[in-house]
């Protein structure tokens, strides 16, 4: 009984309401005549990388901005960013021996549930900004109005970074032999830059020893390209409908506005929209799961959305807080390994643990994050599962967002380069520092793999 539009007989939280049905229905149809973003067979080579995840034999690195912008759109800072990401899957691959899923937040990136419908900016009271999807940022009620034709913006700016990315991932940029290319400027001079070039050194000398003994390097593509899998919160079902399509090889239904979608805390209702609809699309799927969450609605989750335990097609992002995940987790665990549901879990470090200061920052502490990664390895580690990954927000800018790091951000340097249009997001040096103590506590129980 599911079709692309099922989901319209559901109840569905945090959707836009737009205010003229008739441009509405204009945009979903231009986004239907459209090519798709990225393909079903990709998709089925994303769900194969994360099926060994869920086995062991690999780790997920999913990374990127909090919410992309249209006003920040170059391609410098698309390279900042995949520069960063790579960095990290760098270290994690060298340092931690798996091979590594790299899956960014990009190129979709452009919506985002809010706890308020309203909020205060100043002395007004405005509709809540819900990402460069629905509506804008400035402070006035005019640019807050819900605007469907967003969504072909968003489509069009997702089609050039992707264009760009496949350019810089399979153009030679993602070549081992730049590793050292990678490492930015302001980056390079800090402890984890130089921790990092380190390891870069290392590499270099390690595929001069394979040429040395008559490796042609040359003719292994993984040395020299990339796979780089896009992602973004499925939560505008408008735009995600309007971008399925059916697979002209097997007759299923594929989202082709990314390689993989998840669907947020806010929205995993066992009977609300988002399930229901993406219950029948094809792609990989993530799932965040919050505090509130019982094993109970954990397995609901599994088999409406993975009924026939595909390895690869369901992964669950925990997001727990940092004081919490040692209690929760483990349950959670449990449950699904008894009911042998191949899922791969990863960990999401950075909603959980948001607050605001005095100052009216949002913020993130960094040893919040860590503790709570930390606590992530540990409740794998005492069930017997696989701690799969970490999904971040970062950017390849230097900000001032989130507290802490081995250079420490003070609450005092916020103001200073505070540019996140949401949630704060770690910087490149935060990134390094914890992609190196996420490799140590990879290597620190290696019978446990």
């Amino acid at each position: 009984m599911w079709s692309p539009s099922s989901w319209r007989a559901y109840p569905n939280a945090h959707q836009p309401e737009w205010p003229d049905e008739e441009r509405a229905g204009a945009a979903r149809a231009g986004l239907a005549s459209l090519p798709p973003l990225v393909f079903a067979g990709e998709a089925r080579q994303l769900r194969d990388a994360l099926a060994k995840v869920a086995a062991g034999r690999g780790f997920v690195l999913q990374a990127g901005d909090c919410a992309e912008s249209f006003h920040e759109f170059s391609a410098p800072l698309i390279r900042d960013k995949l520069k960063i990401l790579l960095q990290m899957a760098a270290v994690l691959t060298y340092a931690g021996t798996l091979p590594v899923v790299k899956i960014g937040r990009i190129a979709g990136q452009f919506a985002k549930a809010r706890s308020s419908p309203t909020e205060r900016v100043g002395d007004l009271e405005l509709p809540s900004f819900r990402g460069h999807m629905i509506n804008d940022e400035a402070p006035t009620l005019e640019a807050r109005l819900p605007d469907p034709e967003r969504m072909l913006r968003v489509y069009n700016q997702a089609a050039a970074t992707l264009n760009l990315l496949r350019a810089f991932t399979k153009g030679g940029f993602a070549d081992l032999d730049q590793v050292h290319a990678w490492n930015q400027e302001f980056v390079a001079s800090s402890p984890e830059g130089q921790r990092y070039e380190a390891i870069a050194s290392e590499i270099e000398r390690a595929l001069r020893f394979m040429e040395a003994c008559g490796i042609d390097l040359r003719s292994e593509p993984q040395l020299h390209q990339v796979d780089l899998w896009t992602s973004h919160e499925g939560l505008v079902l408008d735009y995600e409908e309007a971008l399925t399509r059916r697979d002209s090889l097997t007759g299923d239904w594929y989202d082709c506005s990314a390689h993989m979608l998840w669907i947020g805390e806010r929205t995993r209702q066992p009977d609300g929209a988002h399930v229901e609809f993406f219950s029948g699309v094809h792609n990989p799927l993530g799932c965040k799961i919050g505090p509130t969450a019982s094993p109970e609605d954990v397995l609901l989750l599994c088999e409406l959305l993975n009924p026939d335990r595909i390895p690869g097609r369901l992964t669950l992002v925990t997001r727990l807080g940092a004081d919490r995940v040692s209690e929760l987790l483990p349950r959670l665990l449990r449950a699904v390994r008894q009911a042998e549901h191949p899922v791969a879990w990863i960990c999401d470090p950075m909603h959980a643990n948001v607050f605001t200061t005095a100052s009216g920052h949002k913020t993130r502490r960094f040893d919040a994050v860590m503790q709570e990664i930390e606590g992530f390895f540990a409740a794998h580690w005492q069930e017997g599962t696989w701690p799969g990954g970490v999904h971040l927000e970062f950017t390849g800018e230097d900000v001032t967002e989130c507290l802490g790091g081995s250079e420490a951000v003070l609450e005092e340097q916020l103001d200073a380069r505070y540019m996140t249009l949401c949630d704060p997001r770690l910087n490149p040096r935060q990134s390094l520092d914890l992609a190196f103590r996420v490799a140590e506590l990879m290597r620190r129980y290696p019978s446990s793999y």
